[in-house]
């Protein structure tokens, strides 16, 4: 059942998004139409009301909807492969260097769970101060330890990590900490906007195995069944991806 302080998802017409918080007193107009917040509190996730549908909000709704960005995000199709590819578990170690928003801070929050620990290092105040409000702000604070440091000086115990994600401008001249900090076979991945910066941080990476260099495409398609066809527009690049496994 939806309550008082609920973050709830609201669809309009099945296009139009919204992530707000649930008060008595709040509401929701468009158009002509207005969905007043004291209806939704107690009913089910999937409640109804002429074109409005009232969801509970999933992590990618929550980074899309309702992070603040003082950085481009990285996209959440990103996101959830980098996870995915860096086998984070629950109980995983992971550091990152380049918070940024917070949202890949959020998902990997999510999937170590309790018995995980996130090392989450930006070296930018005002980025800094953003994604701690985020991360607060929805609740993916317990198992995450925040530095507003550059990487190059934290202190961390030698191959005491499961994983690693670095999201910098010049990676490779943190790879030689990169491969102190990691465990032996575990993975690290990367998220470079331009060839180059793969073509630099490659020839750094002489000490890893099994590593991987690609982009993720996604292209939405309209749901009209008489008209089915892809969106008119689409993201036609974010990031390459490079992943690699410590020797």
């Amino acid at each position: 059942m939806f309550k008082e302080g609920d973050w709830i998802l609201i669809i309009y017409k099945n296009e139009k998004k919204y992530l707000k918080r649930l008060t008595p007193k709040g509401s929701l107009n468009v158009g002509k139409e207005v969905l007043k917040f004291k209806e939704v509190v107690g009913r089910e996730e999937g409640f109804q009301k002429g074109n409005f549908s009232v969801f509970k909000p999933t992590i990618e709704d929550i980074i899309l909807y309702g992070f603040r960005r003082k950085t481009q995000i990285i996209y959440p199709k990103d996101t959830f492969f980098i996870a995915f590819k860096l086998d984070i578990k629950n109980g995983s170690k992971v550091f990152e260097f380049g918070t940024g928003s917070g949202c890949t801070t959020a998902v990997l929050s999510r999937l170590a769970g309790e018995k995980g620990e996130i090392y989450s290092f930006e070296s930018d105040p005002k980025f800094y101060k953003n994604a701690v409000e985020n991360l607060k702000e929805f609740g993916f604070t317990n198992n995450v330890k925040m530095y507003n440091k550059d990487f190059s000086d934290a202190d961390l115990e030698e191959e005491s990590f499961d994983a690693g994600f670095v999201d910098v401008k010049e990676p490779w001249l943190y790879i030689e900490k990169v491969y102190k900090i990691l465990k032996k076979g575990k993975c690290v991945g990367f998220l470079l906007p331009t060839t180059n910066q793969v073509s630099y941080l490659l020839r750094e990476m002489k000490d890893f195995g099994n590593i991987e260099v690609l982009e993720i495409m996604l292209r939405y398609y309209k749901t009209n069944p008489e008209r089915l066809r892809p969106e008119d527009t689409m993201v036609g690049h974010t990031g390459y991806l490079v992943f690699g496994r410590k020797l």
